[in-house]
């Protein structure tokens, strides 16, 4: 097949026009991967905070102190909440005999709240955020069928020291009103 010198000219015209487009389009590349680099630059020192300019003091947590627990209706003291950096300690008032069977204490404190927190913590274990020996722990220490101690271990926070307090208060007072029934 035989060109004419017209067409040959047509057709180096043509490849010196998409030698050009492509050229063109090189450098448009190159400029758009640069300013993307940029961005990422940007955007990686405005998103993450470096490691040695974190606060790595722990955050604060009181502990070594005693809480009374009262009973709504009369104020009457039913327990006493001794908190220590390694435990929550409620310790039931002699006076006060509550079978670990009375309602809601296995269904409400121990299986929701403890229970609740307890699958929390395994879950951030298994995902390696959390050591599996510091997931929480409930230990109910028993002077025959009456409930003497609750020992709650590696409750980790203020706000869950908070919450088993209360949560001990609401069910403990739910508790004798239900035996006096």
């Amino acid at each position: 097949m035989e060109f004419t010198e017209e067409q040959i000219k047509d057709i180096l015209n043509l490849k010196d026009q998409l030698s050009l487009q492509i050229e063109k389009h090189i450098e448009e590349i190159d400029n758009l991967e640069k300013n993307l680099r940029i961005l990422n630059l940007i955007i990686k020192q405005s998103s993450f905070t470096k490691a040695s300019s974190l606060d790595t003091t722990p955050k604060s947590i009181k502990t070594d102190y005693s809480v009374p627990i009262t009973k709504g209706d009369d104020g009457s003291i039913i327990a006493n909440a001794h908190v220590t950096s390694e435990q929550v300690s409620i310790v039931l008032d002699d006076s006060v005999g509550l079978n670990d069977e009375t309602p809601p204490f296995k269904t409400f404190f121990i299986d929701r709240i403890i229970g609740g927190m307890k699958r929390k913590d395994s879950e951030e274990a298994q995902s390696g955020r959390l050591q599996k020996e510091s997931i929480i722990d409930c230990i109910v220490n028993k002077n025959g069928s009456n409930i003497r101690e609750i020992i709650i271990k590696n409750y980790r926070n203020q706000e869950r020291v908070n919450e088993i307090i209360n949560t001990a208060t609401w069910s403990l007072s739910r508790m004798i009103e239900n035996s006096n029934k």
